[in-house]
C-alpha cells in the first residue's frame, strides 16, 4: 500500500473536503436531488424507454434530474439522507460495455456541457464522497461505485469484488482499502488530483499518491454492475451503491 507524508497544504485541502462533504441536510428532503447536489452531473438509468429504440440505457440531465427518481434504480433512502442507485444485470447497458450501471456522469455546472480537465492543469480537482456499497451480483460479484475517466476510459475504479475493497489503477498495482468489506457499511473517501498526482484519503487515511498524467478527465459515482447472465447471474441479480454525501470542486492551485 502506497504511502506518502502530506504537508501543512494537504491537510488544509483535506480538512476542508471533508467538512464540506459532511455537511447536514437543510430541511426536509422531499427528491432524490435533495440529498446532494446534482447540477454538475447526468444520469445513466438502466432503462431504455425513450423514442430512440436502440436498445442502450437512456440518461437523464437537469433541469429533469434534480426531481428525478424511480423505486426501481435511483431513489432516496427511507431515511432520507442518501441516494439509492441499483442495476440488474439483465438492464440496458451502454455503448461499448457489456454491463449494467446507474451511474453520474460528471457535467460543467448546469448539465449541458460534459466536464473536462486534466491531472496537470493548472487546478486542483477534489472529489469527496460517504457511501456503501449494499449489494453484488450472487455469480460473479463485482461492482464499482466511483470512477475517473479521460478519453480513452477509466483509469481509476473504486471496486469491489467479494469481500474485497480496493482501487483498481490503469498501469498500476491496485490499492488495496479493506479485505474484509462488509455489505451496507459506510466509507469516507476524498480524492485531490493536482499537478499530475491523486492523493486519495479512505476514511481520513491516506492510502496513496499517484503520479499520472492524463487529460480529458471526468468524474463518474454510482452503481456498476460488473456482470451479466453470460457470467452466470440471474437477470434479478443487481448492484447497489448508496451515496449519502457527494462533493466536487475544480479550484485554481494556491501559490507557493
Amino acid at each position: 500500500m502506497a504511502k506518502a507524508v502530506m504537508g501543512k497544504r494537504s491537510k488544509a485541502i483535506l480538512s476542508l473536503a471533508a467538512f464540506c462533504v459532511l455537511l447536514p441536510l437543510s430541511g426536509l428532503a422531499k427528491y432524490a436531488g435533495d440529498v446532494f447536489a446534482l447540477d454538475i452531473w447526468k444520469l445513466t438509468i438502466p432503462l431504455d424507454d425513450n423514442t430512440d429504440d436502440d436498445g442502450f440505457a437512456d440518461e437523464v440531465k437537469m433541469p429533469v434530474l434534480r426531481r428525478f427518481e424511480d423505486p426501481d434504480f435511483f431513489r432516496m433512502s427511507k431515511m432520507g439522507d442518501s441516494i439509492i442507485f441499483k442495476a440488474k444485470c439483465s438492464d440496458p447497458t451502454t455503448p461499448g460495455s457489456a454491463y449494467p450501471r446507474c451511474e453520474l456522469r460528471e457535467m460543467k455546472p448546469g448539465g449541458e456541457t460534459k466536464a473536462s480537465w486534466g491531472t496537470n492543469d493548472g487546478l486542483r480537482h477534489t472529489l469527496a464522497a460517504t457511501l456503501a456499497i449494499n449489494a453484488v451480483p450472487a455469480v460473479k460479484k463485482h461492482v464499482v461505485c466511483i470512477q475517473i475517466h479521460d478519453a480513452e476510459g477509466d483509469f481509476l475504479q473504486i471496486r469491489l469484488e467479494g469481500s474485497r475493497l480496493f482501487i483498481e489503477r490503469d498501469g498500476a498495482e491496485p490499492v488495496i482499502l479493506n479485505e474484509n468489506y462488509k455489505m451496507g457499511e459506510f466509507f469516507s473517501l476524498i480524492m485531490v488530483i493536482e499537478k499530475g498526482s491523486i492523493l486519495y484519503l479512505h476514511n481520513q487515511k491516506q492510502v496513496m499518491k499517484w503520479k499520472t498524467e492524463r487529460k480529458a478527465c471526468y468524474f463518474k459515482a454510482g452503481c456498476y454492475t460488473l456482470s451479466n447472465a453470460e457470467k452466470g447471474d440471474s437477470p434479478d441479480a443487481f448492484g447497489e451503491v448508496e451515496i449519502q454525501r457527494l462533493y466536487v470542486v475544480h479550484k485554481k492551485e494556491e501559490a507557493k
